[in-house]
């Protein structure tokens, strides 16, 4: 035990994911927290709950940019910053955003305060993960995954936060609002205080999530691209006038279409695991089983054929050799109705 102890001190604290921050708090603060991923609610969010332990926020509340902190005086006025003391509150929070210390800078200007860091100071580093950095590593400091979560935790998310609001909905609806909204939780929070907003106090329903949630542009491209796999030509029509009213023009729907046949093709070549390929083509590893049954529904000669029309397409848009109504259209008619499968 005491081997084990030793070890996290010499590298900091594990780290949690977002969802755990709350609970951690409740536990006890920590002195450093270093926010980092791509999901801008969960930043956001995780500093403004942060920011509540801070009483006389006007006084006791400044804020950096990583960008400024450059050269030893930048870094001399940074770490004066965490040792001021807190004005009519228990603790100060000093905020900075995209900081990306180097190894050199770390050992000479943060890690003298960050080892013996104040008991009053809370310090929140808000990194979008942009660049490379070491600080996840370093002693003291707590690392919060602000990345985008899988769907599970979306739609967990999703029917709690509901619950709680009083608005109750089954997992179905829930899972159509993580998948409508690509479990962009920023979209996400938007959507549900939308549905509370729509029947307080009362159940949501699937068909109250098909016509209130928007669907991200995104995930109608993903409805296209399975409307097309399926042979579902009507389907596909109204998907592609929708993302046309939504402002998709035609050499988008085009590269969307020339990305998932090249997808297939890589499926159906591929001698690794699932997970592996799920990692590869940056999908979770539940839908490389639907990519899988759809390559061999094509067949590989069938999928180099269309990769090579949706290439055509985009070529003779971009050169304008047709309009990009027609040069659709052409790619449509040799998707649905060129040839077999």
């Amino acid at each position: 035990m005491a081997c084990f102890e030793a070890q996290a001190a010499i590298q900091g604290n594990p780290g949690m994911k977002y969802t755990e921050l709350k609970k951690s708090m409740q536990d006890g603060v920590q002195g450093i927290y270093l926010l980092e991923g791509d999901d801008a609610y969960f930043r956001l969010n995780g500093e403004k709950m942060l920011e509540s332990l801070v009483q006389n926020p006007e006084l006791n509340i400044t804020s950096f940019s990583g960008e400024d902190i450059k050269g030893a005086q930048a870094f001399t006025e940074f770490a004066d910053a965490l040792k001021v003391f807190p004005f009519m509150s228990e603790k100060r929070m000093v905020k900075v955003t995209e900081f990306y210390p180097t190894e050199t800078e770390y050992e000479k200007y943060l890690k003298p305060v960050f080892t013996s860091f104040p008991d009053t100071t809370i310090l929140v580093i808000t990194n979008t993960g942009a660049k490379k950095s070491d600080l996840k590593k370093k002693k003291g400091v707590t690392f919060v995954d602000c990345s985008k979560s899988d769907r599970e935790t979306v739609v967990k998310w999703i029917f709690l936060t509901m619950k709680r609001a009083g608005c109750y909905t089954d997992v179905d609806a829930c899972g159509r609002i993580a998948d409508y909204c690509m479990c962009d939780m920023s979209r996400v929070s938007v959507e549900c205080e939308k549905l509370q907003a729509y029947k307080p106090g009362e159940s949501i329903t699937a068909e109250d999530v098909d016509r209130l949630v928007y669907k991200d542009a995104e995930y109608r491209m993903y409805e296209l691209t399975n409307a097309m796999a399926a042979g579902k030509y009507t389907d596909f029509c109204s998907i592609a006038e929708d993302l046309k009213s939504k402002g998709v023009d035609e050499i988008s729907m085009a590269n969307t279409i020339l990305t998932f046949f090249r997808n297939l093709l890589t499926v159906l070549s591929y001698s690794g695991t699932s997970a592996e390929l799920a990692s590869l083509l940056k999908v979770k590893e539940f839908a490389v089983k639907r990519m899988k049954d759809q390559a061999r529904s094509y067949g590989a000669p069938m999928l180099y054929e269309l990769e090579k029309s949706a290439y055509s397409c985009i070529a003779d848009i971009k050169s304008g050799e047709a309009t990009p109504k027609s040069a659709f259209q052409n790619l449509c008619n040799r998707i649905f109705f060129g040839g077999s499968r």
